[in-house]
This record gives C-alpha cells, structure tokens and sequence, in this order.
C-alpha cells in the first residue's frame, strides 16, 4: 500500500501480515483528528489489499494510545459552545462529528482480516475503544487501562460501551470501570477476559504477535475472512438468524479450491500450501 500518512506507519512485517502503528509518540498517540480519520483511512484500504490478510495494530513510544487529545481536539467543544448557531443545528452537527468519528473504529471491526492488538503502556479512553473493535487483544506487563471519560464529563460515544459488554466480560466489572474511570492493568485485564495473553515486555509481545499473525496468514484467506465475518455476524444475532446467514454465506464460499488445497496438504503432511490470493 503505498499511501503516505501523517501519524500513522504500516509496515509488512511478514507475508501478507501488515503492522499498523499509532505513530505520535510524543504524545503517546493520543487521538487528535488527523490520527483519527487515519485509523479509519488505512483499515478501509486494508480490508481490500490482495497482500494483507492479517494486521497487527501497535503504538509507538512509551504508550499504546493515551486517548483523545484535548488540546487539538477542540473543534468538538467549539460546537458546543458556539452560541452564534441554535442548539439544534449545534446538536446536528455534533451528531455528525460523533458519527464520523465512530466510524473510523467500526472499520477496525468491518475489516474482513483479523486485527491483533498489540498494547503495552497506557491505553486509555479512545483507546479502549480502538481495542475492543479489534479481534485479538494482547499485552504487556506494563500495559494500564482506563475506561477515561467519565472523568472529562463524557460518556464514551465511539465504541467502548458498545462493545465491551460484546466481549464476554462481567456486566458488573465493566459498569465498575466505565462508571469510575480508575486505572487497571495488564493482570487484571487479562483475569476479566479483556486480553488473551500478558507478556513480560513490549518485545516479547511484538515478538508473540507478529508469530500469531504469522501463523493466521498461512490459513486460506477465504476460510479466515469468512470465519471473522460469521464470527461478528453470530455475536449480534441469534443462533438461527447466523445459521441461516452462513448457510447463505457457505453456499458460494464452499466452491473454493483452498479447500482441495488444504486437505492435500494434510493427506502429505508437506507443510501448509500457498493459498491464491483473495
């Protein structure tokens, strides 16, 4: 991909494994516009990307991503406080920041290849929310969270409400968290089921990721999109509503040759073959 970003590196750090990285260190990646409108930018054209069929998402410097920036995110408190407009038209455009602005993180989740979040340092705020639009979450030891908002006067509006209670953690535990704001790290956090794994340092993570995403990229790009895709159709549906759509799904997916490929490469134990790409 050849497109240039202001606060975002992506790198192939392995066969069609990409590495998405929050590039502002020095400030740990806190989420100002331009960053915000990136995450979106460069997810979308992932998800298109013959040559990418797993991504890691990183931040540079001391931190994952220290959440929204408020010295450079002013223009949402410019609209609220510009007494020149009525509060209707204010509250519509409003609506519409918020909208956008959600978007970008919903990418993260529509992106038809598995996302690993790589997080070491403080994820906080719009953190929370760019990781749990993620698939796989995991950390280091040093990683500290904090679901922020409720401590600036906000109830979080780009996704963390939304989505961790999809993630299979307890109902009280998150209400506890997103109504105090306190800060909790990488042990309880894995306890809780909001990472997978803790390691020792931020090279051993990078390291245990990029072997995860490794592994992930040698499977058949239609059988890893397409089961991400019945995955996030199953979570919002019931059971029969998602065994009808994956029956719709399969219907067409089952005519793929990676099938025939996959289970040669069994019969002759030759190692995984190479899948076309999708």
């Amino acid at each position: 991909m050849d497109k240039k970003f202001t606060h975002l590196i992506i790198q192939k750090p392995a066969p069609f494994v990409a590495n998405v990285q929050l590039n502002r260190p020095d400030q740990r990646n806190a989420l100002n516009y331009t960053l915000w409108h990136e995450i979106g930018e460069a997810f979308n054209l992932l998800s298109t990307d013959p040559d990418i069929r797993v991504i890691i998402l990183t931040g540079n410097g001391k931190s994952f991503c220290a959440g929204l920036d408020l010295k450079e995110s002013q223009d949402l408190l410019s609209i609220a406080s510009n007494d020149t407009e009525d509060a209707a038209r204010r509250g519509r455009k409003l609506l519409e920041k918020i909208k956008t602005m959600q978007k970008a993180f919903t990418l993260i989740e529509e992106c038809p290849k598995p996302v690993i979040a790589a997080v070491h340092g403080h994820c906080v705020g719009g953190g929370i929310d760019v990781i749990t639009a993620c698939d796989i979450r995991y950390a280091s030891t040093d990683a500290v969270f904090s679901v922020k908002e409720v401590d600036i006067g906000l109830a979080a509006d780009t996704g963390t409400l939304n989505r961790l209670p999809k993630i299979g953690l307890s109902d009280s535990w998150v209400r506890e968290l997103s109504y105090t704001g306190r800060l909790f790290g990488a042990k309880e956090a894995l306890e809780h089921g909001l990472v997978s794994k803790v390691f020792d340092n931020q090279e051993v993570l990078l390291k245990s990721s990029l072997e995860l995403a490794s592994i992930m990229a040698q499977k058949s790009p239609v059988a890893l999109q397409g089961t991400k895709v019945l995955l996030n159709y199953s979570r919002d549906h019931s059971i029969d509503e998602s065994l009808k759509f994956t029956a719709a799904w399969n219907m067409s997916q089952l005519l793929t040759d990676d099938i025939g490929k996959a289970a040669m490469a069994t019969i002759s134990k030759q190692g995984p073959p190479k899948f076309s790409k999708l």
